[in-house]
């Protein structure tokens, strides 16, 4: 090709060309968003219904089923679940991963509407919420006062904080914990604590109360007069808004005497509920939990929140404070700066490896320049197809010095050779890269090849890998234009005749004993080409079983600087239970020197459950450079401690390493069963049990649990009829009592609030109480409750789970230290299958469904890889047999990475398979050097197809060595790696290092068998008259 002479002899274009490259591909790097991985939309849309005081078993059929079979026919999901508790329907649809989170809502919230009409005229109306993004928050807030109640702090929140939060760019939800019945937060309440026996006394009912409340509390809206010159607004003062308008509300007049709320009441402004509190460091506070949007970029919100966090405490009022209990972005910016850390690394390395080899400081300027030109320049088509800069692209530039560095070694070897030969340094410019063009294209075209497949995977490793692969095509893309336009200018500028030094003179000489010894060992083992046979068939047929038996995960676990904890009470816990246990977990994360604080939210829904009686929490570790054991180390000691705590069943797990999980502990394995609960129940126990017994699991439990105390009011209705008293009028004087449910709402300061009515807990204790309670007869008289319903006690699950609208049990856990994910989902797997009847079936979710759904699908990858590679040098080569004895060096690689990883050195997990594909361009560029090498000797020089191979293979040696150090020294910085996210680098680094090196090793000798054995033999061609077997090379296009 003479297309490069262009560029050698106008040496302002080269540069002018090379320096727009430089300018866009810096704009473009300073345009992109910042993130933790790429953006992968995962929609969670949460339908919650409120039926107060309604039993799980009514929640179940009036609510929970007619809305499940209603939602599962929108499209886009990926699977559903469902838990029936008392007094509320919670229905999470799970869509699949990218799907349209705006047509995901607008397809349930039809589908909800279509069946509300079917749901009890008692229930309120189903409340629709979606969440975009991670199930944890980017950032957690903590606001904390003495002298300042619960519920005074969240009222600050609300009219202050969480707005000036929520205008932060990039900010899509700022959520109040604890929580209410709205997104306010537990905000306050005007609660009406209703004393029965003061009722009796003034023979008022609870369904009374309840109808004063409602009709003396109205919010009207009048409207205004009119005429033909001027308009008013009136209003009517027909709704309360103070405490004191409450306490004196008539609730009935009899005679004379005015009966107020507040003679039969303790009217108060209190909280919406009291089940749940949010502790920052042992001291009650209330949280913002900030969720970013899709699009945003991590840490600029995260600055952003900052900003306005500091723009916060000077106003705060007297005694409050901010804190940040969580901030996900120090993990994601640590993390950024230790992989930019591992670049420069990597640059070093290659060039410091590049000069030991060649032994010429000029020589280092070429790979000096192109190297970072090209990563640079890639921004260009990164930013052009909308991708970001995270850890997945930046790990994709480091292997990609690696990867460009080859094109500048193979151009700077073949000019600085013809210059030692005598040539003019302009001429030998000329003369090399219109040599190389061609074979540089082939190699480029190549590796974008293995890499493509990648782009067009779905699932989860698509949508994370994608920016990746196609990062590290943009590089060879860069790369190859600025090998065949910058760097030959450059060698006709810099490069001069190799002087005879110490150096270059011991570097030949050591290359040159190297290149005897190899010659001497590769013509032995041609002696013996049946055993190399043997052998290679030996590490083919080894490769399924390494496979197999290495262990799988989705993702290593990473030191995020922050462990969990989840601790799951007795379905009858309070919330003053729960606290009294949560400050033990407390004061065992604080027990550790790595502890920086403690964050803690008791009264919590299990996951995926419903109720009150789980804590959640977590101890924020000190930075990475100041402590010295890792998240990893300290987990399992955190959890022997949380053994110890007698009153919760706590576990100790980490945050989900990949996005796109629901949350929650790693192993979640789904039983479900056309059976009824107490099957289900029974079965899942006996899983469990055995399970445990087998050492693989060091936490196990289940969402389906038989252990809550049901008392259940069987009414007489003879007796009821008798008395005059309707099933209605005992359930309307019953809810105002117990249920919790509000009656209506009030303004105050501009935001309103609800009225809910009452008994206090010491009026509701037990079973007892219920003799205090009083209805009223058809004669005006008021008898006690128990003289028409008697008791009856039972034990029934706390919640009814379902998943896929099938009766369902979850099994959730974490593994023993050194098992992973896959084995823990297999061994429960083949136990179900061997113990449970077949109508029992398996299903999985969170991170366990990412895990089976991903299964080894990136295999699927490697070889359209491999087949897409095949083609493009059978086309290259004009022959099916050379691309044969090209790829025979894969399964070498492979073999050799695999090695390691059935050795236990990590696990086979999204980020090694992603190297195990990497190897294939990186192997087959040496291969392709001796293949095609071996037949221009045979057509220059006539050789036999032995001869071919044994020469081409002397002389590639050099080139072969230079591209494989410089890639495996360049992934040592990989291997080395410490603090955030190193433990996916080293696994990467592991498999293309380990792989590059044994596979160059082995192919080295096994490619040039191969060859004598498949390669075609050709005839010498007529007129061939050079002596030079590197220079016969030249001229058909490649160099030695």
């Amino acid at each position: 090709m003479k297309f490069t002479d262009i560029f050698i002899r106008r040496p302002v274009l080269a540069s002018a060309v090379s320096l727009i490259i430089l300018l866009l591909g810096l704009r473009a790097w300073m345009g992109m968003t910042v993130r933790e991985f790429p953006t992968v939309i995962t929609t969670v849309v949460t339908i919650t219904t409120a039926y107060p005081g309604a039993s799980p078993e009514t929640v179940r059929a009036f609510i929970t089923s007619p809305l499940q079979q209603a939602v599962a026919g929108a499209p886009g999901i990926d699977y559903m679940t469902s838990s029936s508790a008392e007094g509320v329907s919670t229905i999470t649809v799970n869509m699949q991963l990218n799907f349209d989170p705006n047509a995901a809502v607008a397809q349930i919230l039809s589908k909800v509407n279509q069946v509300q009409n079917l749901l009890p005229a008692q229930s309120q109306r189903p409340i629709v919420n979606e969440t975009v993004g991670s199930s944890t928050a980017l950032m957690y807030l903590a606001f904390t006062g003495k002298g300042l109640n619960q519920q005074q702090i969240n009222d600050y929140v609300l009219r202050v904080a969480q707005p000036k939060i929520q205008g932060v760019a990039g900010v899509g939800q700022a959520q109040i914990v604890p929580a209410g019945t709205d997104p306010s937060g537990n905000a306050f309440a005007l609660r009406a604590w209703l004393d029965p026996t003061r009722m009796a006394a003034h023979g008022i009912t609870p369904a009374d109360v309840s109808s004063a409340l409602q009709a003396n509390n109205f919010i009207s809206a009048v409207g205004s007069t009119r005429n033909r010159q001027t308009q008013v607004t009136i209003t009517a003062t027909t709704s309360l808004n103070s405490l004191a308008q409450f306490k004196n509300l008539v609730v009935k007049n009899v005679g004379t005497t005015v009966i107020r709320l507040q003679d039969v009441a303790e009217v108060t402004l209190g909280a919406e509920n009291y089940d749940q509190a949010v502790f920052y460091d042992g001291q009650p506070s209330v949280f913002i939990g900030v969720q970013p949007t899709p699009d945003a970029n991590d840490l600029d919100v995260a600055a952003g929140v900052h900003k306005v966090l500091d723009e916060l405490r000077p106003a705060l009022p007297p005694g409050m404070q901010a804190h940040v209990a969580l901030d996900q972005s120090t993990f994601i910016t640590a993390s950024l700066h230790e992989v930019l850390a591992t670049i420069l690394i990597t640059l070093a390395v290659v060039v410091v490896v590049i000069f030991l080899f060649l032994g010429s400081l000029r020589s280092l300027l070429l790979p000096a320049v192109a190297i970072p030109l090209s990563v640079i320049g890639a921004g260009i088509i990164m930013l052009a197809l909308g991708f970001t800069i995270n850890l997945l692209t930046l790990l994709a530039v480091v292997l990609a010095i690696g990867l460009v560095v080859d094109d500048a070694i193979i151009v700077l070897e073949n000019i600085q050779r013809l210059s030692d030969e005598g040539m003019q340094p302009v001429a030998a410019a000329v003369q090399g890269a219109r040599e190389l063009a061609s074979p540089i294209l082939v190699m480029s075209t190549t590796l974008i090849a293995v890499f493509i497949p990648i782009g067009f995977m779905g699932g989860l490793t698509g949508s994370l890998f994608t920016e990746f692969a196609f990062t590290l095509v943009a590089t060879v893309v860069i790369s190859m234009i600025v090998a065949l336009t910058l760097t030959p200018m450059l060698c006709s500028k810099v490069l001069r005749h190799t002087p005879s030094t110490v150096v270059t003179h011991g570097l030949d000489q050591g290359f040159a004993r190297v290149r005897r010894l190899y010659d001497r060992s590769l013509h032995r083992v041609l002696d013996f080409r049946p055993l190399v046979l043997l052998a290679g068939a030996c590490v083919l047929i080894s490769i399924p079983f390494l496979f197999l038996g290495s262990k799988g995960e989705l993702a290593p676990t990473e030191d995020q600087g922050i462990v969990l904890a989840e601790g799951l009470g007795p379905a009858t816990a309070t919330l003053h239970y729960l606290n009294t246990y949560a400050n033990q977990m407390r004061k065992v994360f604080q027990g550790f020197p790595e502890n920086a604080l403690v964050w803690q939210i008791s009264g919590l829904a299990p996951p995926g459950g419903a109720g009150n009686n789980a804590v959640i929490a977590g101890t924020n570790l000190k930075p990475w450079d100041q402590r010295s054991r890792t998240q990893m180390q300290i987990m399992p000691l955190i959890q022997d401690k949380l053994n110890g705590i007698a009153g919760l069943q706590a576990v100790a797990f980490a945050h989900p390493e990949l996005p796109g999980s629901a949350g929650g502990l790693p192993i979640q394995f789904v039983l479900t069963s056309p059976n009824d609960y107490q099957q289900i129940n029974t079965a899942a126990d006996q899983l469990i049990g055995d399970a445990m017994k087998s050492g693989l699991f060091a936490f196990l439990t289940k969402d389906l649990r038989y252990d809550n105390p049901h008392i259940s009011l069987d009414v007489n209705r003879n007796v009821a009829a008798n008395l005059g008293l309707s099933m209605s009028d005992i359930g309307q004087d019953l809810s105002p009592l117990l249920s919790e449910n509000f009656v209506g709402r009030f303004d105050m300061s501009g935001h309103s609030y609800e009225v809910i009515p009452q008994v206090p807990d010491a009026m509701r204790a037990n079973v007892n109480a219920l003799g205090g309670y009083y209805v009223r007869a058809a004669g005006g008289k008021l008898v006690p409750l128990t003289t028409v319903v008697d008791v009856k006690h039972s034990v029934e699950p706390e919640y009814l789970p379902q998943f896929q609208q099938l009766n369902a049990a979850t099994i959730q856990g974490t593994m023993a230290p050194g098992v992973s994910l896959g084995q823990a989902l297999a061994y429960l797997k083949n136990l179900t299958a061997q113990t449970l009847p077949a109508s029992y079936s398996v299903d999985y979710a969170s991170e366990s469904r990412q895990f089976v759904q991903q299964g080894h699908a990136i295999m699927v990858t490697f070889a359209l890889s491999i087949l897409l590679v095949f083609l493009l040098l059978a086309g290259q080569f004009e022959s099916f047999r050379d691309p044969l004895i090209v790829l025979v060096a894969v399964p070498m690689s492979v073999f050799g990475a695999l090695v390691f990883l059935f050795l236990g050195a990590a696990t086979l997990n999204i980020y090694t398979e992603v190297g195990l594909i990497t190897l294939i361009g990186l192997i087959t560029k040496q291969s392709i050097l001796i293949v095609q090498f071996a037949n221009v000797i045979q057509e220059e020089e006539g050789l036999d197809r032995r001869a071919a191979a044994e020469k081409a293979s002397s002389i590639r040696l050099r080139p072969i060595l230079m591209t494989t150090a410089a890639m495996v020294f360049g992934v040592v910085p990989l291997l080395v790696a410490t603090g955030p996210g190193a433990v996916s680098r080293f696994d990467m680094g592991l498999v293309i290092g380990t792989g590059l090196t044994i596979g160059a090793l082995i192919s080295l000798y096994v490619v040039p068998v191969i060859y004598t054995y498949v390669a075609t033999g050709k005839e010498r061609v007529a007129g061939a008259t050079s002596s030079d077997p590197g220079l016969a090379a030249d001229h058909a296009g490649i160099s030695p």
